[in-house]
């Protein structure tokens, strides 16, 4: 799939943010844990979750989409899920926890996803032998078995929040209480507990580095609708500001996107917090501006690449030190072929603002770099052709009727 991309556009009107995509993979995955019944509302129709419910459904979960609202029931489920789904998504790995919990056993291959670095599971592995699982490579698949899962504590020598949610999710039916040290403090963390307490379960202290979960028999149906994508959220912000647009994002939670709105509002541009929404614009120029990419609360590493494109264009040079991730700068060369003047050197990134970016043909490697392609592409000079767009659709839902609402003109083809 590719996209054309008219240049020189200013971004103006209104946006509506879909349900998180970090927030709704865990809560489905975490559908596992019961038998009853379970509706999620407001599933934003993008190809992640499209894989996830096909992976629920080989799995034995009967799933049935009406509008945006999922429903899903697991009465009969089996713990080897297929190959050929599993290797499509990082976020399979998130089956893992559930499975083990509610039938003690399971067999997955390693997980797919982005090329954006390794990102070994072995915090999730350390968590679930912590929990008593037996846990085995065979045929390239991992196995893990537990009679009975024991609660423990558990210390996270890097606050995954994969890690967290899969450890978390095992935890909940486990006997006695666990704690998560070091644990993750991202809202979609926050997000998963909540769906996990309406269901039933006793977990506290999600969003603070210790969270506690006492396990518990049984966990009942329940209907639930995720926290708004605070990275979607993100990226149209910076659209905006890098249009020179003025336009308003509506169904956010500000208090998620304070990293983001800081560095904006350092940058030059304006953001003018609402209770659910925000207004982003920018009218003076560009100013570089230092980022460095850490867990929440921290700048989040989601959005280093569409920043990139945005600063690209600044008065000055500004610097962008990636610590969460390695080989995320593969978004460089392609801002490159566009006129961009960045130099990398490790993990980090300088960027000297140019006068202008030119359309080119260009290519996304994933996700994030494919947002940030279609940032610059808007401010370009003359037409941008971004080849492999599908990368944008596993995480953006309806990116382009969204912008071509707010003033874009792209084409997908």
């Amino acid at each position: 799939m590719r996209m054309l991309i008219k240049g020189k556009t200013v971004l103006t009107g209104e946006v509506e943010i879909s349900s998180s995509k970090n927030a709704i993979l865990p809560i489905l995955a975490a559908s596992l844990l019961t038998d009853d019944k379970v509706e999620i509302r407001k599933v934003p129709n993008i190809n992640d979750v499209v894989i996830i419910t096909k992976l629920l459904d080989q799995l034995g979960t009967k799933t049935k989409h009406y509008r945006n609202t999922l429903m899903l029931s697991g009465e009969s489920i089996s713990t080897n899920p297929p190959y050929e789904l599993v290797r499509q998504i990082r976020a399979s790995v998130l089956i893992m926890g559930p499975l083990l919990a509610r039938q003690g056993k399971v067999r997955v291959a390693l997980p797919g996803g982005c090329a954006i670095g390794t990102r070994p599971i072995d915090l999730h592995l350390k968590g679930f032998h912590a929990l008593g699982a037996d846990i085995t490579l065979h045929s390239g698949d991992l196995v893990a078995k537990a009679n009975d899962l024991i609660g423990t504590h558990i210390y996270l020598d890097y606050p995954s929040v994969g890690a967290t949610e899969n450890i978390m999710m095992a935890a909940s039916m486990a006997k006695g209480i666990s704690y998560i040290e070091n644990a993750a403090l991202e809202p979609e963390v926050v997000d998963l507990a909540n769906f996990i307490n309406s269901m039933g379960g006793k977990v506290s202290g999600a969003g603070t580095n210790v969270i506690k979960i006492e396990g518990v028999k049984q966990l009942k149906g329940v209907k639930y609708t995720p926290i708004p994508d605070r990275i979607e959220a993100g990226t149209y912000m910076v659209a905006v500001a890098a249009t020179g647009g003025d336009a308003i994002i509506k169904n956010v939670i500000p208090e998620h996107l304070k990293a983001i709105t800081s560095k904006l509002i350092e940058s030059g541009a304006d953001v003018i917090e609402g209770e659910d929404n925000l207004q982003v614009r920018r009218e003076s120029k560009i100013k570089p501006v230092y980022i460095k990419t850490l867990p929440y609360p921290g700048f989040p590493t989601d959005m280093q690449a569409q920043f990139m494109a945005y600063l690209s264009r600044s008065h000055g040079s500004s610097v962008v030190s990636e610590s969460v991730f390695e080989n995320r700068f593969m978004h460089v060369q392609e801002l490159s072929r566009m006129g961009a003047n960045i130099k990398t050197e490790g993990k980090t990134a300088i960027i000297r603002g140019v006068r202008k970016l030119t359309g080119a043909q260009v290519k996304a490697s994933d996700l994030r770099a494919g947002a940030a392609l279609v940032i610059a592409g808007l401010t370009a000079q003359g037409n941008t052709i971004l080849q492999e767009s599908q990368h944008v659709d596993r995480g953006y839902e309806k990116i382009t009727s969204k912008l071509n609402a707010m003033g874009a003109q792209i084409e997908d083809e």
